[in-house]
């Protein structure tokens, strides 16, 4: 058999696979983004929505930048998940008074209802999904993940 110094043997493949801690942690965001998906619909969000509105519940407006920066998202991305917000009437945005060249978000009154009755739903989830886990440690599990992010 003539061997090909360009190709990757499988077992190297097999070692990604098993050791890749992106693969591995890709895989369990996309599973814990379904079982959130799921388990929200019922209130007419999804997991990404319901992160980003609990973004917003702070006492005052949030910036934009604030808001990329703690959901690790660039202003695009951001743009276009308000937008199905904004659409539906549970968030607003208005010129920020020290910077025209911002826009600062803010929950209405029937976003914070929408985020009242998703909030026992995640929290169920949530508790559901740590009693899941191996040792119930879901505490070192979060410290593991902020270590790296």
């Amino acid at each position: 058999m003539l061997s090909n110094p360009d190709s990757v043997p499988f077992s190297a493949t097999l070692h990604v696979r098993d050791t890749c801690l992106c693969l591995h942690v890709q895989r369990a965001a996309r599973a814990l983004a379904r079982t959130f998906d799921t388990a929200l619909k019922p209130v007419g969000l999804n997991n990404g929505q319901f992160s980003l509105m609990m973004s917003l519940n702070r006492p005052q407006p949030a910036t934009m930048k604030s808001v990329c920066d703690l959901l690790a998202m660039d202003r695009t991305t951001l743009t276009a998940a308000l937008k199905v917000l904004h659409a539906r009437g549970w968030i607003g945005s208005f010129i920020d008074p020290k910077d025209k060249r911002g826009r600062l978000l803010t929950l209405t009154e029937d976003g914070r209802a929408v985020l009242a009755k998703a909030l026992p739903i995640w929290e169920a989830t949530h508790a559901e999904l740590d009693a899941a886990l191996p040792g119930g440690n879901a505490d070192q599990l979060r410290d593991s993940l902020k270590a790296v992010s």
